[in-house]
């Protein structure tokens, strides 16, 4: 799971295993290590009705509402966003770059563009 914070807005994008373990625990984190401190960024899923997040002792917790992590197990959707106190936050499938790059895309989502 990779996290990209711009502004007031918050992105994770999952990979294949990232997004199935998520749908069969209903929680999955990563952790950023400074050395004196972490930092935690998670999504979790709930019963809330939309897309949430909070922020306590270096945790960022984006909550999934259960309606939507089935229709993401049970479609082809991309992802969902939603605003949250002025904070904008998507989650999305982390898709295979369509140019090179050094980084590791093996388990990655084939990029729509690429099939035909």
């Amino acid at each position: 799971m990779k996290i990209r914070i711009k502004g007031n807005s918050i992105r994770y994008r999952m990979s294949k295993t990232d997004v199935d373990s998520f749908l069969q625990s209903g929680y999955i984190e990563e952790v950023v290590d400074f050395g004196a401190q972490k930092l935690i960024y998670a999504l979790k899923r709930e019963g809330n009705k939309q897309l949430t997040a909070n922020f306590e002792q270096n945790r960022i917790t984006l909550c999934m509402p259960e309606n939507m992590a089935t229709e993401w197990q049970q479609s082809e959707k991309v992802g969902f966003n939603g605003i949250h106190n002025r904070l904008s936050l998507l989650i999305e499938k982390d898709f295979q770059c369509l140019d090179n790059t050094w980084e590791d895309q093996s388990d990655n989502f084939p990029n729509p563009a690429l099939i035909c």
